[in-house]
């Protein structure tokens, strides 16, 4: 299944315009940086955790690179979802100068 593909410049406009980030690399990766506000299921766990995204808005998926982010918005898409992967992943998103959060907050729901 194909899936579109955005780019960083891309995905910060949609971010900031209300668009919901899924973030799907593993948690010890997401604690050393990740975009504020986003969803956190790794892909390890995005079956088992499927039913805690809506199929009502357009999930823009992210991951280190954009392999694992393309596997899961094909996967997601497949279910119904609207995806979108997210070239370059957070390796562009930190190379551009783009904001980041550090850590995990354990209270933090998806």
């Amino acid at each position: 299944m194909s899936v579109p593909e955005i780019d960083i410049a891309e995905l910060d406009r949609r971010r900031v315009a209300g668009g919901c980030v899924l973030d799907v690399r593993e948690l010890d990766e997401y604690a050393t940086a990740h975009i504020d506000g986003v969803v956190h299921i790794p892909l390890s766990e995005l079956v088992e955790r499927r039913d805690e995204l809506t199929v009502d808005d357009e999930k823009l998926v992210i991951c280190a690179r954009g392999s694992r982010s393309l596997q899961a918005a094909e996967y997601l898409a497949a279910l119904g979802h609207s995806t979108v992967n997210v070239s370059g992943g957070m390796y562009a998103w930190i190379g551009a100068g783009l904001p980041v959060s550090i850590g995990v907050d354990m209270t933090e729901t998806p």
